[in-house]
């Protein structure tokens, strides 16, 4: 198993991470420096409140050995020519230790936040994966680009912009998918799947695998060294009463996602239809103090792993086994005793 942890790493003392969301990243070169000498395999770096290529960077050459990966970059609003340039050079900038993750986000985002125009996600995400490759292959080649599809016509590659070919191989590119058309898209043109949060272990089994398969048939590639990477939700703690606590807290968490419509299918692959409508019910009437309520004990196992620090690697093992290449996984360090637990959790994950 490839263990990561998410920028930064979460840890009570260092205020890198706030309640918000917001990172320090004037502290992100010596929090990766941090993470590899806990003996994790990557990082990843969202696309939130800094630029994930900029998080990247600064974590890539803070360190010798840990792979870094954008869970993820959001695609459309970057042309392909400039993800696929931004992607060469971190490549080039790590000996090959940069992992492209890219993501479609939702059309209120793609319109209103980034002022761009909607299109089918999984058909757009074909072309823009397929644009990369066309342009990586002409750089590594030196041969000429000429990409056409529905949403791209590249077809001009001026030497003076022409980056020089890589010596590190080729840029592995993972795909953020929930639902089983973007999943088939990983599955036929993609390296690897970064697996939502709420995708349970019942519904990678059931429905992302099987569709993942069906896009590599299409396509006719074998996934021997296709990586499936999960961030399980996780509630754990040092004490059964901090356990409370944190399972109360993904309580809301799964009541959030339940209540967003592109998550639903995931709902309704364990017959929770009717709970995901109501969900999303009481978030449009901005009830959001009482949605947790709504979600019961048996709900809340079913996709999120509980357990106290003794228990949670072993209970991650049995959810995950024979599902997941590599997994997303890290506890709060307020103390050296936390640091060499975390260690040990690390390594135990990793065997």
């Amino acid at each position: 198993m490839i263990v990561e942890t998410m920028l930064p790493l979460g840890r009570a003392d260092s205020g890198l991470k706030q309640a918000d969301g917001t990172v320090d990243i004037t502290a992100v070169a010596g929090d990766a420096a941090r993470v590899e000498a806990l003996g994790f395999d990557g990082i990843a770096v969202q696309d939130n409140k800094e630029d994930p290529y900029v998080m990247s960077t600064l974590a890539l050459q803070a360190t010798s050995r840990l792979r870094v990966a954008t869970s993820v970059a959001i695609a459309f609003p970057r042309s392909p020519t400039v993800t696929a340039m931004t992607a060469w050079s971190l490549a080039r900038l790590s000996g090959g230790r940069f992992v492209l993750g890219l993501g479609s986000q939702v059309k209120g985002h793609i319109e209103r936040r980034f002022g761009g125009r909607w299109s089918a996600p999984a058909p757009w995400m074909r072309d823009y994966l397929r644009a990369i490759r066309d342009l990586w292959s002409a750089w590594q080649n030196g041969t000429p680009v000429n990409h056409t599809s529905a949403h791209y016509t590249i077809n001009l590659n001026v030497p003076i912009f022409t980056p020089a070919p890589l010596a590190c191989g080729p840029i592995p590119i993972h795909l953020a998918a929930v639902n089983p058309a973007m999943c088939g898209v990983a599955g036929e043109l993609a390296d690897g799947l970064r697996v939502h949060p709420i995708c349970s272990p019942h519904y990678l089994r059931s429905v992302i695998l099987p569709a993942v398969r069906k896009g590599a048939a299409r396509s006719g590639r074998a996934l021997e060294n296709f990586e499936v990477a999960v961030k399980p939700l996780v509630a754990t703690a040092a004490d059964p009463e901090k356990l409370a606590l944190k399972r109360e807290e993904m309580r809301g968490r799964v009541a959030f996602y339940g209540s967003t419509p592109a998550y639903a299918a995931a709902f309704e692959a364990h017959e929770l239809a009717d709970l995901a409508q109501r969900l999303n019910q009481y978030s449009r009437a901005q009830r959001w103090a009482e949605m947790s309520a709504l979600v019961p004990d048996d709900v809340l196992d079913e996709f999120v792993t509980i357990g106290l620090h003794d228990t949670i690697v072993q209970q991650l093992r049995a959810r995950y086994q024979g599902l997941a290449d590599s997994m997303e996984f890290s506890i709060p360090v307020t103390n050296e005793a936390d640091t060499a637990r975390l260690a040990e959790m690390v390594e135990e994950l990793r065997r």
